[in-house]
């Protein structure tokens, strides 16, 4: 061991040593703002650290998206199958998408953290994030291609986000608009969407199957198995609900099993799960088997036997669709959408995981290489959609590299090479069965609504409006719908409140109006760096000067996000892989999760 860890220290100095090391600011590279206990090793471990703890995502993402159908084709008459079920070639057309899929998240999650190590030099990974996934496949497109667009124009949608994104980051605008929005329609976002991925892990198409809709009430218990629901209705009879093995093998492996571990901070906890379930589920000769005797499971099962493959994207490749003139205005409320939910989730996660690294600066209140991860994250989202996947955001399971010691962008570097070597393992991917990642959208979602304790129930301005929010997102099943009635009805009460204090000259005020949180937007804020270096005769590209780590300053203490577990222990981890260790603040700040 003594010769291993010398050799470890000798490495370790020669490329801090080296010009890669100066440019990552590697301790010991003789950098002015060289970060302290930054080594190469262990930010390659760090990387690894933060591959586990999003892997997850591979499969997640590309069965959520899979169940838009992409761009296949049902045959059968509308009138007989209404949600092409029964068609032999959509369903296979469909798990070739769901292939395309697999190929499509791994290579924009290797990219876009790839370039968010490289150029930004943040220990940040990203990719398809969960909830914009979610809003995607079940809202804008719809189950089956029976949602408000077709999927050619909501990657198209998705396309545009992206330079937009790139434009408000190039003008400074997008830190600005995360803080407009109030507090209270922030935090119900947050709860809102978790509830949302919530009800879509308990279902039959994405999870384990407990619940089903109805004609006779809008939600009723299901586990059966799934030949004898009815065929109109969805029902399932009373002699078989709760019977399907499918379901109590995701809740007990997939949901225990996984909770368990994370209890212990068991890092690797989700996708330990996930594995367990799938390896359960491919025997062919079980009742449990996710390659069933038929022309779907064949297909699947001879792509399964590849193990390493790489499987060329062939239905969800660079397919946007210009001519939006019978979808305009559905193609502006999904892009505004993605704006909005992206601008809080995206700026919320890496400010959060900036200050964890210790990058944030107290004066400024910006972090190292903000405008360019920016950027790259905008680039990064345009080439998902040409890729045909849902906006690519920054993962909170970050801190798990972070808490691993990872502090520059070899971190993201080595979390991106990871992912691309991923893309060859995609027959194993596409095998795992959505009993599997059903529990992982309803544990996510429980951390997302923790900030619902973070909400203002004292004042009903603050409360009402949220809470709308929350049960329009989860209750109509569109974040959209949830959006537009939280913010609306934010604006018509606190409207009102103030024509009536004007009017009344302060006389007549609503009960706990004291207890309202207060929204001054910050307009000072929205000239980026950059300018101001142009504006006083300096390069552009010093854009983060101003900016230094505060190693050794005082800052506000921060709090565990995540497992419960002591203030400050380095083994913290990811959420909700385990704990992460972020600012007070940014935790009631924080918008949307993934």
């Amino acid at each position: 061991m003594g010769k291993v860890g010398d050799w470890v220290d000798t490495v370790n100095r020669k490329v801090a040593a080296s010009k890669v090391g100066y440019w990552f600011k590697l301790d010991g590279s003789g950098h002015p703002k060289e970060r302290k206990g930054s080594y190469f090793f262990t930010e390659m471990r760090a990387g690894l650290a933060t591959f586990f703890a999003m892997s997850y995502i591979i499969a997640v993402n590309s069965s959520v998206v899979s169940d838009t159908g992409g761009t296949c084709v049902c045959t059968a008459d509308p009138n007989v199958d209404r949600w092409c079920i029964d068609d032999p070639t959509y369903a296979i057309c469909k798990a070739e998408v769901k292939r395309d899929l697999i190929t499509a998240t791994a290579a924009i999650a290797a990219f876009a953290t790839f370039f968010m190590g490289l150029l930004a030099n943040l220990p940040i990974g990203l990719a398809p994030g969960m909830g914009l996934n979610a809003y995607f496949a079940y809202t804008v497109v719809g189950f089956h291609g029976q949602g408000l667009v077709p999927y050619q124009v909501a990657v198209t949608a998705i396309f545009v986000e992206g330079w937009v994104f790139f434009g408000l980051a190039l003008l400074g605008m997008r830190q600005w608009l995360a803080r407009v929005i109030p507090r209270s329609i922030k935090l119900a976002t947050s709860v809102g969407i978790g509830f949302f991925l919530t009800l879509i892990g308990m279902t039959y198409s994405e999870g384990i199957g407990l619940v089903v809709g109805d004609t006779s009430v809008p939600l009723d218990l299901a586990g059966c198995h799934p030949s004898s629901r009815d065929s109109v209705t969805g029902a399932c009879p009373d002699s078989d609900k709760m019977r399907n093995p499918t379901m109590w093998i995701g809740i007990f492996c997939g949901g225990v099993l996984t909770t368990v571990l994370m209890m212990y901070r068991v890092k690797g906890a989700i996708i330990a799960g996930i594995i367990l379930i799938s390896i359960i589920s491919w025997p062919r000769t079980t009742e449990v088997t996710y390659f069933p005797y038929t022309a779907v499971g064949d297909d699947a099962f001879d792509f399964f036997k590849k193990v390493v493959d790489f499987h060329q994207i062939k239905h969800v490749l660079n397919v946007q669709q210009w001519d939006i003139s019978g979808h305009g205005g559905q193609f502006g409320l999904a892009l505004i959408t993605f704006l909005y939910v992206d601008i809080l989730d995206t700026t919320g996660t890496m400010y959060a995981m900036a200050r964890y690294a210790s990058l944030v600066d107290e004066e400024t209140g910006d972090f190292e290489g903000s405008t360019i991860a920016y950027m790259v994250d905008s680039v990064s989202i345009a080439i998902g959609a040409i890729l045909g996947t849902p906006p690519v955001t920054a993962f909170v399971e970050s801190g798990a590299g972070i808490g691993e010691g990872g502090k520059t962008g070899l971190t993201a570097m080595a979390t991106g090479v990871c992912f691309f070597i991923a893309i060859f393992f995609a027959p194993i991917f596409a095998s795992i069965p959505p009993w599997a990642t059903g529990c992982v959208l309803i544990l996510v979602g429980s951390m997302m609504v923790r900030a619902v304790t973070d909400i203002n129930w004292k004042y009903m301005g603050d409360a009402i409006p949220a809470f709308v929010c929350i049960a329009l997102m989860a209750f109509t099943y569109s974040i959209a719908n949830g959006l537009i009635g939280g913010i609306c009805l934010y604006m018509l009460l606190n409207v009102l409140v103030w024509i009536i204090e004007k009017v009344s000259g302060g006389r007549i005020v609503p009960q706990n109006k004291e207890f309202k949180d207060p929204w001054v937007p910050d307009f000072g804020s929205i000239i980026p760096m950059w300018m101001v270096n142009v504006a006083k005769g300096r390069a552009p590209w010093k854009m983060d000067e101003p900016v230094r780590s505060i190693e050794g300053t005082t800052g506000p203490e921060p709090v565990l996000v995540g497992e419960k577990g002591e203030k400050g222990d380095s083994s913290a981890g990811s959420r909700p892989d385990s704990a992460t260790e972020v600012p007070a603040e940014l935790v009631n700040e924080k918008g949307a999760h993934h």
